[in-house]
């Protein structure tokens, strides 16, 4: 990884840039703004890789628009870029029983999706590779 010009670090490969915001999560849309400026992208080429606590453990959900459905990442990607028509792949971390949400996001990985993680990650991966043959 390499420093962007602003708030990012990437990684390019095959004409693809893997990008790291260095913000908070909650201000990402600053890094992504400034990244598409920077490479001068189009909106439909970008893909937002987020959790999502609305959606079971494991489970992926692939839209090209929408609102940010109570992510405050997406919510700042949303609010910088002022449209909602911003793909995005959201993999579910499931919600707390009791307990704080951020404590939530935060906590560790169960044994139990320890286990299941390596399969979750190869059904993003196989999405991730579905969208770019759209694009």
């Amino acid at each position: 990884m390499k420093p962007g010009k602003g708030y990012y670090y990437y990684a390019e490969k095959e004409g693809l840039l893997f990008v790291r915001p260095t913000t908070w999560i909650n201000e990402s849309g600053i890094a992504v703004s400034e990244l598409i400026l920077h490479f001068s992208l189009s909106f439909e080429n970008i893909l937002i890789i987020l959790d999502d606590m609305d959606l079971p453990f494991g489970k992926l959900r692939m839209r090209n628009s929408g609102s940010a459905g109570g992510n405050k990442g997406l919510a700042s990607v949303i609010y910088h870029l002022d449209s909602e028509d911003i793909p995005r792949l959201r993999i579910g971390i499931g919600k707390p029983e009791k307990g704080d949400a951020i404590d939530w996001v935060l906590s560790p990985f169960t044994e139990k999706e320890e286990e299941e993680i390596n399969e979750i990650m190869e059904s993003a991966k196989k999405a991730i590779f579905l969208w770019l043959m759209k694009i």
